[in-house]
């Protein structure tokens, strides 16, 4: 029997970073996804333990500021791409806005810690929701390009079949004949 679950990562990580911090008696407060902000210092040992916690959740302490901000953009692109309602503003327009910073400051940056554009990247998070969009089933094409913002179906799927091999339309048949194929085995 196979289960879909969805689950929201920001929630997520700010419920485990909440309990570890709670875990330590450390004095803080949440700020934005990603962000604490300590009331007082702690030592070196507890630093140490906090980072090994956060480990154990695939969640790192970013040291250098320039990553700390490359985060805060891929943050931030995530949550445009994978709002419930269209953002009615360019990309680029959005993060300078969200990150109060210059597009070209925060592109130029992007590229020089990532080794790709922050345009490729969000091409990659588009597909990956037009992805989970589609083994949902419970839009449709059309549906599924003006919630990611495309111009039309086409635009999609071409940038889906650049990013991924297949058209949008050969992953739904593959997933729909691995469901078929996945209920046999559980009915066998």
């Amino acid at each position: 029997m196979k289960m879909y679950v969805k689950f929201d990562f920001n929630a997520l990580c700010k419920k485990v970073l909440d309990e570890k911090l709670k875990e330590q008696g450390l004095k803080y407060r949440l700020l934005n996804f990603g962000e604490v902000e300590f009331y007082e210092s702690f030592t070196k040992e507890q630093h140490k333990v906090f980072k090994k916690n956060l480990e154990d959740y695939g969640i790192e302490i970013i040291e250098s500021q320039k990553i700390a901000l490359v985060q805060k953009i891929k943050d931030a692109i995530v949550e445009l791409v994978f709002s419930d309602e269209v953002v009615p503003v360019k990309a680029s327009i959005y993060i300078a806005e969200k990150l109060n910073h210059s597009y070209g400051y925060l592109s130029n940056l992007f590229s020089e810690v990532t080794f790709t554009s922050i345009e490729n990247f969000i091409i990659l998070q588009k597909i990956e929701h037009a992805k989970e969009l589609i083994i949902g089933n419970k839009q449709s094409l059309t549906e599924i390009a003006h919630k990611l913002n495309y111009s039309s179906v086409a635009h999609l799927s071409t940038q889906f079949k650049n990013t991924t091999g297949v058209t949008p339309s050969q992953f739904h048949k593959i997933v729909v004949k691995r469901r078929k194929a996945q209920s046999i085995l559980v009915n066998y």
